[in-house]
């Protein structure tokens, strides 16, 4: 019975052998990699089997590589990628995942009141929605935009006159008046030095401390603070004090930074800026009742 002849790829020109070297090197896919290595052994008139047993692959895997070789060229190197594993869920469970997710778990009967990636695998696998790992369901949080956040506070005002005063405040950040300067004004404090531990040589096991009960021997200060939204410059003082007496002389000293322009001062609600002595300096205050984060 005759032998089958050998199979071997085309001939191979020196600068097809240098990028195949160059590949077999230098290749981070290693199925790439692999295949160079293949087709440069062939080339070099090594039996199939003597390949296989190299490379600890079949000899039908060297003989496709070799005639995938030969009819395509180097695009035979690359890697037919698959689009992978079927998905165990369809959209519709998915979409539903990500709604389970964003609800309060004691509104839907559940006794706690924050959800984790157990708990929530556990719900959905309780009530027959989907059995699923954590990875799997922390992907499909991520591809719904769902994230684990921490909670953020936010205040609605009970002014009457909010949608007015409002409305004047973004007036004047979208259009600045042309004869005058916004401000933004605050207060900021109370203030004081706290001890922090440092690190130090010490005894094993002995190291210094600091009580835990500690006298503020500076005492205290609060800072006033202002910033003028032309310029993105801050101004501010350090005083003692935060007392309507304080701030008062706080925009006195912005009025003579600027004598001869309007100074349209955007404030909170605190109980220092409704003062009477406030009210009567030459200044257009403005200052929504629970709406701390307008200015």
């Amino acid at each position: 019975m005759a032998r089958k002849p050998g199979v071997f790829v085309r001939p191979v020109s020196p600068e097809e052998g240098q990028k195949l070297a160059r590949i077999a090197k230098t290749a981070k896919v290693p199925v790439r990699m692999r295949r160079a290595i293949v087709v440069m052994a062939s080339a070099q008139r090594q039996p199939v089997p003597l390949i296989a047993k190299l490379m600890q692959v079949s000899e039908d895997y060297v003989r496709e590589v070799i005639h995938a070789f030969n009819e395509k060229g180097f695009a035979a190197l690359d890697p037919k990628w698959s689009g992978g594993r079927p998905s165990k869920t369809d959209r519709g469970t998915r979409e539903r995942i990500a709604q389970i997710a964003r609800c309060c778990p004691r509104d839907l009967g559940w006794p706690f009141s924050t959800w984790s990636l157990s708990k929530l695998q556990d719900v959905l696998r309780t009530n027959g929605i989907a059995d699923l790992s954590r990875g799997t369901i922390r992907q499909i949080l991520k591809a719904a935009g769902v994230s684990w956040q921490a909670s953020k506070t936010w205040k609605a005002s009970n002014d009457p006159e909010f949608a007015d005063k409002m409305t004047r405040i973004l007036d004047l950040y979208d259009n600045p008046p042309v004869d005058g300067r916004v401000i933004c004004a605050d207060e900021f404090g109370p203030l004081n030095l706290l001890p922090r531990p440092g690190r130090g040589w010490f005894p094993t096991r002995r190291p210094k401390r600091l009580r835990a009960t500690y006298n503020r021997t500076q005492g205290v200060r609060h800072m006033f603070g202002a910033l003028d939204l032309a310029t993105g410059q801050m101004y501010y003082r350090i005083r003692d004090r935060k007392r309507w007496t304080e701030f008062l002389a706080f925009l006195k000293s912005l009025r003579a930074r600027w004598p001869g322009q309007k100074l349209y001062v955007i404030v909170d609600n605190y109980s220092v800026h409704k003062r009477r002595e406030v009210r009567e300096l030459r200044f257009r205050l403005i200052s929504p009742v629970a709406v701390s984060w307008s200015g």
